[in-house]
C-alpha cells in the first residue's frame, strides 16, 4: 500500500471538527459584525438558514479538506511539518484562489483579509493536529 494513502481517520475526524471551534471563535467575537458586515449577511438571513443543512455540508467538506492535508502531511509528519503545510495550505492555495474570485467579484479587501485569515489559521490548527498525531 502506499504510504500516502496511510492516513488516520480519527486525527482527520478532529481537525475537520477543529474548523468548527476555530470558525466559532473568529466568526464570533473577533469578526462577526464586520465579516456580517462586509458579507452582505443581515441577522434576519443568518437566522433563516438551515442549521443542520448548513453544518452538515461545512463537515463533510472539512473531513474532505482535513483528509487531503493529512495525506500531503504524511504518516511520518512531525506538528511543525503539519503546522508549516497547513499555514502554507491556508496561505497559499486557499487564501489566494479566495483573492482571485474576489478581485472579480469586486468584494472588499477587508472580507478577503477576514475569510482569507480564517483560512490560514484553520489549516494550520488542522496540520497541527495532523502532524502530531501519527
Amino acid at each position: 500500500m502506499d504510504s500516502s494513502m496511510h492516513v488516520n481517520w480519527l486525527a482527520i475526524l478532529v481537525a475537520a471538527l477543529s474548523a468548527f471551534g476555530v470558525g466559532s471563535i473568529w466568526y464570533g467575537p473577533l469578526f462577526a459584525k464586520a465579516w456580517m458586515r462586509e458579507a452582505g449577511v443581515s441577522p434576519e438571513k443568518a437566522r433563516s438558514a438551515n442549521i443542520p443543512k448548513l453544518f452538515g455540508t461545512v463537515f463533510v467538506l472539512n473531513l474532505i479538506a482535513a483528509g487531503s492535508l493529512a495525506m500531503f502531511i504524511g504518516p511520518s509528519g512531525s506538528w511543525r511539518f503539519g503546522l508549516f503545510a497547513g499555514f502554507m495550505t491556508g496561505l497559499t492555495f486557499i487564501s489566494t484562489a479566495l483573492g482571485v474570485i474576489y478581485l472579480f467579484e469586486s468584494r472588499s479587501l477587508r472580507l478577503w483579509l477576514i475569510n482569507g485569515g480564517y483560512q490560514v489559521v484553520s489549516f494550520s490548527v488542522m496540520g497541527t493536529i495532523l502532524g502530531a498525531w501519527p
